[in-house]
């Protein structure tokens, strides 16, 4: 039981595999110099630490070193390699900036990199340094850097509720995991305001405006106690992956999982970065989920941007993001949490007042009427001193007074209709007219002008034909009921419609992207090669999402452009941003934050094992780039275009293989037929002469005989050879003839004259016609070719069976058959006789190659003549040769 309880689980196995796999992939490590304020030390801290490791003889340049003029640290630069910085001219200024190529083509094996947290000029890769820092360390280079606590995302919201101010400078959580060590750089705050008095942080006046805004001690003291217990935070990190990994009992807690619900509101981001700071508390993942409903989809149009946003820092982050459609916000959730396992759900406290609770219930109490075995955390989302001034800044839409206008117009139509009919309805009917009007604003109208209708008609109503007359008072207090029904149903059902409508559309903006997958999923799968797939990928991009597509695949050593839509072009800046995709598998170009200058959006072709070429993509809406449903339809278009691309790499890769399987079978068959075919006849020749040089005597009598089958054999390996040296010219198409009348009769008996030691023990019928008149032809080749035929016929016809040879000519061309009484072939390998290697499964004791008949066909057509194969009633095989009498051929 106590082995069973120490061992890891399989989640831990898979986690220290990953880490193992990501050790060993060529990344660079990262080590960060973490304080808690300007001026603590972390540029010295990180420089001793340079010059220590220079001493060990490690390589180490100072990629981007910032001293602040500080003498203490321009003397730790002293004997470290400065790379120079690059200079980015904006709005007139030159603006410093780390010149990463330079560093990727130094390729050093620490790189010193100040102020992760800095934002590059405009004009540069990166909108960020910290995206500088992972190039480098995806690039094989160790980085070190220094950053301050407050400028971490999750912490953000704290720093500026401790010190108010906004921290705008900001650096993912996902480093510090990235990190392979963390050095805390800790002063006491006593000591850090002595040092900015003497002016060792900023200059005098600076340092003046600091203290009295962000250096203050109880500021100091609170962002020291978060970089402590940050820090303690990864060595506790790091300290539980060393006990698992090695299988040390100890108090692991069950695998939690958090969700918070983002909404477009203000505070969302508060909520997003509390529920990232409980997710590390509790070593737990954690999910962002977006819910559109009907009635908030309008709101969400008008605040995306915001949403958007708040899904790309969740993403940031860290979090698992997912958008979802539902009619209920509660029920939604709580469907995604049981279907994901998430055992706790973070919501903002409600700010509405009171008052309102009455008409409709919090969400947050509809989230915990509905939890269950789900645990809710509800938290404040007081608003720090920015809020506000975002909440003004959400934008509002123009008003649309058409439809106001049409609902007045409505109004007074159904007026001028009720006097007219006045004389014949009771005034309760005339409702009805009313009514009629308002199910109509209702219905065309949108929901606002269908409220201000049925105020409008309870209004007309009541002024023109409810007593007393052309007043707004009542008479008969019954008619208030009248009022309030009509008012309520012209609220339901425009408010139904307008839900009704917006689920309608968000239906169809979900369908419209289903459909373009599929279309395009339809399409590659019928696109048969590389051209095919690159045409189906433009033609459908452009047909969802409008704009000019370009895909680029490697071609040797750069990326060349292979497919692109009328009229787009790539100049060398774009080529770059595409080469950059290509090499980082990561997105870039516009809408992201590397080189988001560019014209285009470049999105790798990513498959499970490698990366085959960059889809670019020039949208026609500039908000397209940033929308999270165009961006993952993107995202899903390249990787199936990827995918498509992989499988005809993958078939062509598979015919290859066929092709050099075929080779090698070939190969292996002619070795161990070259092997066998030799090695018989040298064994007959070396043990005939052996016998006659060790026993010159004794085999007096049988010398003949053993100098006889010591030449026959030695006739069977010449013959063997000539074969394998025909076959070779044949292929390279140096086979000449050499064209002479000649005559049938001498042709036969060549070849029988060749076989004379074989056929000497065998049955031959020979039928030649009288009178066979010449043909144009290379005798020695043709003799070679029915020596081989005969050949074969020996090694399969029964030995006490006739083999047959008949000539005679037919229509302007003469035929020479040979045949015999063997197995024959079978009936769907008659075609296959002729190839090379191809063999017919030999008696015992006979040998050959497969190379005799493919000779045959080949000498036979190069006479313009025509060889061929059949079975022979009652067994045994047939070989026809018809050569022209002309000698027309490809001689």
């Amino acid at each position: 039981m106590r082995d069973d309880a120490a061992r890891p689980s399989p989640e831990t196995l898979l986690k220290v595999a990953k880490a193992e796999e990501e050790a060993q992939s060529g990344r660079g490590k990262l080590k960060i110099f973490l304080g808690y304020a300007p001026g603590v030390g972390k540029t010295y801290a990180m420089l001793e630490a340079a010059q220590m490791r220079k001493r060990e003889g490690r390589d180490v340049v100072a990629a981007y070193v910032e001293s602040h003029g500080r003498a203490e640290t321009d003397l730790l630069l002293e004997g470290l390699e400065v790379i120079p910085k690059l200079r980015i001219e904006y709005q007139g200024v030159q603006l410093p900036e780390m010149d990463i190529d330079t560093v990727l083509a130094r390729k050093p094996q620490i790189a010193l990199v100040d102020e992760l947290a800095h934002t590059n000029a405009v004009g540069s890769r990166h909108e960020k340094r910290w995206q500088d820092v992972e190039e480098l360390i995806y690039a094989g280079i160790d980085v070190y850097t220094t950053v301050n606590v407050q400028h971490f995302d999750s912490l953000n919201d704290i720093v500026a509720q401790i010190t108010g101010v906004v921290v705008r400078e900001t650096v993912p959580d996902k480093l510090l995991d990235l990190a392979m060590e963390i050095r805390l750089v800790d002063i006491p705050p006593e000591d850090l305001l002595e040092r900015l008095r003497e002016g060792k942080v900023y200059i005098p006046e600076k340092a003046m405006l600091a203290t009295e805004k962000f250096f203050k001690p109880g500021n100091l003291m609170a962002l020291r106690e978060l970089s402590l217990r940050r820090a303690a935070s990864r060595v506790d990190d790091q300290m539980r992956a060393y006990m698992e990994a090695r299988s040390i009992a100890g108090p692991w807690p069950a695998a939690e999982k958090l969700l918070v619900c983002v909404s477009g509101s203000p505070y969302s981001e508060k909520l997003i970065r509390t529920t990232r700071r409980l997710a590390d508390e509790m070593k737990a993942r954690w999910h962002t989920v977006y819910i559109e409903t009907p009635g908030l989809s309008k709101h969400a149009r008008e605040n995306r941007e915001r949403v958007w946003r708040d899904l790309r820092l969740a993403e940031s982050l860290g979090a698992d993001v997912a958008t979802l459609t539902s009619a209920s916000v509660a029920q939604a959730l709580m469907e995604f949490a049981l279907r994901n396992n998430v055992t706790k759900i973070v919501v903002g406290k409600p700010k509405k007042p009171r008052w309102r609770e009455f008409l409709r219930q919090p969400l947050v109490d509809e989230i915990i009427r509905l939890s269950g075995p789900v645990d809710v955390y509800v938290v404040s989302i007081a608003a720090t001193g920015e809020t506000p001034k975002v909440a003004q800044l959400q934008t509002k839409k123009p008003v649309q007074w058409t439809g106001y206008l049409k609902g007045i117009t409505l109004v007074v139509a159904a007026t001028l209709l009720c006097k007219g009919v006045q004389g014949f309805l009771a005034p309760t009917n005339l409702m009805m007219i009313y009514l009629l009007g308002l199910v109509l604003a209702a219905t065309r109208l949108g929901r606002r002008p269908a409220v201000l209708t049925a105020l409008l008609s309870v209004l007309a109503f009541d002024f023109f034909f409810v007593p007393p007359h052309l007043t707004f008072a009542v008479a008969d207090t019954e008619y208030l009921i009248t009022f309030i029904a009509l008012f309520t149903v012209g609220f339901v059902i425009s408010t139904l419609v307008s839900q009704t409508r917006e689920r309608a559309e968000s239906i169809r903006e979900r369908e419209e992207q289903t459909a373009s997958l599929y279309y395009l999923s339809r399409d590659l799968t019928a696109a048969s090669d590389l051209r095919g797939i690159l045409a189906v990928t433009l033609k459908n991009i452009e047909n969802s999402l409008g704009g000019k597509v370009a895909v680029l695949l490697p071609e040797g050593e750069r990326l060349e452009l292979l497919a692109a839509s009328g009229g787009l072009t790539l100049d060398a800046k774009e080529h770059a941003v595409a080469d950059w995709s290509f090499r980082n598998s990561s997105a870039a170009g516009r809408g992201t934050e590397t080189l988001g200058s560019s014209q285009l959006l470049y999105l790798p072709l990513l498959t499970s094992g490698d990366v085959l070429g960059v889809l670019g993509v020039r949208l026609e809406n500039e908000t397209e780039y940033a929308s999270p449903p165009a961006r993952r339809l993107l995202h899903a278009f390249a990787t199936q275009t990827a995918f498509a691309i992989e499988r005809v790499l993958l078939v062509k890769q598979a015919e290859q293989t066929q092709i050099l399987q075929a080779r090698e079978n070939l190969e292996r068959a002619l070795l161990n037929s070259i092997s066998h075919d030799l090695r018989t006849p040298l064994v007959t020749i070396t043990g005939a002469l052996g016998v006659l040089r060790d026993h010159p005597a004794s085999v007096e009598a049988g010398r003949r005989d053993l100098l006889d089958a010591a030449w026959e054999e030695a006739e069977r390996l010449n013959r063997f050879v000539g074969n394998l040296l025909d076959m070779t010219r044949l292929e390279a198409g140096a086979l000449k003839l050499k064209r002479v009348p000649s005559d049938l009769q001498d042709l036969v008996g060549c070849a029988l004259s060749s076989l004379e030691p074989q056929l000497s023990k065998r049955k031959l019928k020979v039928l030649v016609e009288p009178g066979l008149p010449l043909v144009s032809m290379d005798l020695v080749l043709m003799t070679q070719v029915l020596v081989n035929l005969l050949d074969n016929a020996l090694k399969y016809a029964p030995f006490n069976e006739a083999i047959e040879l008949e000539a005679r000519a037919l229509d302007g061309k003469v035929t020479l058959e040979v045949a015999d009484r063997g197995p024959g072939v079978p009936p769907q390998d008659l075609e296959r006789v002729f190839d090379k290697f191809y063999r017919v499964p030999l008696p015992e004791g006979a040998g050959g190659t497969g190379l005799g008949l493919a000779i045959c066909k080949g000498i036979v057509e190069a006479h313009g003549g025509i060889i061929q194969a059949e079975n022979r009633e009652g067994g045994g095989l047939k070989i026809t040769v018809e050569l022209p009498i002309d000698g027309e051929g490809n001689g």
